[in-house]
């Protein structure tokens, strides 16, 4: 300091900063892009279908979604290695990128799939656009050490707005026209058929989520709890949240009545936050509760549903550590890399994190190491004819080899008798689920004894709605 208190020297320390200025910039590119083939991944590409679906709506200009997916992939990773199947997968999506139009939108949905939205195409277009996409992958070529390889795709289509409304149900019908495509020899097209009686389904679904929206609006949703046994004491070690839709005359409608609609019709992301805020409201209140809740597999990719996981776990480091979250084995392979991410925020959280429909799948060491998930729950579809079926047991023992391998926890699905339970719990599987130990109940299982930390209740949502009569099924 000079005379009079002034400063004469000011002294600093300078950081060079680039590297977490690069991690930000890494961060804020995978939010958007695909890593691998650097075209908009899943989620950037649902945003531009429903961009375009309003346009759509708006404008009256039909269009269409395509879902691209490269045939028999596998067989070039069991051959040539990953490394080679992800220079084809890049090869194509530059390919696709040179012959679409400039207002066509293109993303890599995971896997060997790509997603293409096509604008302003009539259905009379489709067939040449499809027609060309399949002769831009007969011709694209990769080199490897091996030779060149040549590869074929299959499409499957849903033009808008006439079979799809919302980016979801557009999605959900090209992959099942791809399917058709793919039962049909591969290297081919479907579109996704719209006739008349699927026209009144679509009227009747649409019913339907009138009802969930109204549910959700008047907070008719609840949880029912279902155990989860030690399998060697078969004291209860955590339950699983089930949903359950209260109707206006007290009726309790199960959640496989609607989900199926739900997700078509875009509104599990409604859904699959209801249940989380429920889910946690309860734990607040209970201190010895333990929850499982599952997620869609379109929330995997939701950042709006993890922003608010974060946004409510990340000063209450004591319930986060009570609560499992369950993802489907099938939504974890469709994109193994982002549901990575996805479970590697909730871990680090202090949620555990199961893989659901272990086996329904085609899990492998080097999924199941990309995951890193706590547990694995065994597919019901191996436990439920056990006694009658002896077979089933082999591939029991695989999933139990492979989950062994990892250190994972292991719960058995649809448990329905004592004699199954003793059968699993002989070869070593921990965790025990079904009615032979309990059925969903809507009264909550603890005494509630201990101080509850109080959470405000969840919010109405602000969804538009009409009057209907409400349906069972």
């Amino acid at each position: 300091m000079g005379p009079g208190g002034k400063p004469v020297r000011l002294r600093g320390t300078m950081r060079a900063i680039n590297q977490r200025k690069d991690e930000h910039e890494r961060t804020q590119y995978l939010a958007n892009y695909d890593e691998l083939t650097g075209h908009f991944n899943k989620t950037r590409l649902r945003e531009a279908l429903d961009q375009a679906l309003y346009y759509g709506s708006r404008y009256k200009v039909v269009g269409a979604y395509l879902v691209i997916g490269i045939d028999n992939i596998n067989m070039v990773n069991q051959a040539f290695g990953y490394e080679v199947a992800d220079a084809v997968i890049v090869a194509l999506g530059h390919r696709l990128d040179r012959y679409l139009r400039s207002r066509d939108v293109i993303g890599r949905l995971g896997g060997d799939r790509f997603g293409v939205v096509l604008s302003n195409c009539p259905a009379s277009e489709l067939p040449v656009a499809a027609e060309k996409i399949l002769e831009v992958a007969r011709n694209t070529e990769v080199d490897t050490p091996a030779g060149p390889i040549h590869v074929t795709v299959s499409i499957g289509a849903a033009g808008f707005p006439d079979a799809a409304m919302t980016a979801s149900d557009a999605m959900t019908k090209a992959d099942i026209a791809l399917q058709n495509a793919k039962r049909a020899g591969r290297n081919t097209w479907s579109v996704y058929a719209y006739s008349e009686a699927q026209r009144e389904g679509h009227r009747k679904n649409m019913v339907i989520a009138e009802q969930v929206k109204k549910a959700l609006h008047d907070d008719r949703l609840v949880l029912a709890f279902q155990p989860i046994v030690s399998s060697d004491t078969h004291e209860t070690v955590v339950h699983e949240c089930l949903l359950r839709m209260i109707q206006p005359d007290g009726e309790v409608v199960a959640a496989g009545m609607f989900m199926e609609v739900v997700e078509e019709l875009g509104l599990i992301g409604l859904i699959d936050r209801r249940v989380l805020d429920l889910a946690i409201k309860v734990m607040a209140e209970n201190p010895t509760a333990r929850l499982a809740i599952n997620v869609s597999g379109l929330t995997t990719s939701d950042k709006t549903w993890l922003r608010h996981i974060v946004g409510l776990l990340r000063n209450e480091r004591g319930i986060a550590e009570r609560l499992i979250v369950e993802i489907t084995e099938t939504a974890g392979l469709e994109d193994v890399e982002e549901c990575a991410r996805f479970v590697a925020t909730l871990r680090k959280l202090g949620c555990k994190v199961a893989l659901d429909d272990f086996g329904a799948g085609y899990t492998s060491f080097r999924h199941l190491k990309i995951l890193s998930v706590d547990m694995v729950k065994i597919d019901g579809a191996f436990v439920r004819d056990l006694v009658q079926n002896p077979a089933n047991m082999i591939f029991i023992r695989s999933l139990l080899d492979l989950a062994r391998n990892f250190n994972l926890e292991t719960v058995a699905e649809c448990v329905e008798t004592m004699e199954q339970a003793q059968m699993l719990e002989a070869e070593g599987v921990k965790l025990l689920q079904g009615w032979a130990f309990g059925k969903p109940e809507l009264e909550l299982p603890w005494s509630g004894d201990g101080e509850q930390e109080k959470l405000p209740e969840p919010e109405p949502l602000a969804i538009e709605h009409q009057p209907v009569r409400l349906i069972a099924g």
